[in-house]
């Protein structure tokens, strides 16, 4: 685990999917500026935050505790996408690239976590 949290792949996706949701949330309605547009703000801001940490404890075990933080974040701001595409809040376009985006997140993070369990 010698790597910089930066250099992994699961986190630069991460980030870059966090810039995503502050640019496709900015068009919410100002009423939900401390509701849907807060919660799913903070959902992917802890991606890559639960990354970082995990990547900076000592052991693997922490480590994977944190991917699991990380994508049960991913999950809710998934959900949190949709419901904003049923409010109106966001077209069925910018959803779906979000989701594209965070299942392919998914993809990465299982990957990573799959490469640290312990050999049998």
């Amino acid at each position: 685990m010698g790597k910089s949290y930066r250099d992994l792949v699961a986190w630069q996706k991460s980030m870059d999917l966090v810039t995503a949701i502050y640019q496709v949330s900015a068009s919410f309605p100002k009423d939900e500026l401390y509701g849907l547009t807060s919660q799913l703000r903070r959902a992917a801001v802890s991606v890559p935050s639960n990354i970082a940490e995990g990547q900076g404890r000592r052991g693997i075990a922490e480590f994977r505790h944190f991917l699991h933080l990380a994508s049960g974040s991913l999950m809710e701001l998934e959900t949190q996408v949709l419901i904003a595409e049923r409010l109106c809040y966001l077209s069925s376009e910018a959803a779906n690239e979000v989701l594209r985006s965070s299942a392919e997140l998914g993809r990465v993070l299982n990957g990573l976590l799959n490469s640290l369990k312990p050999a049998s």
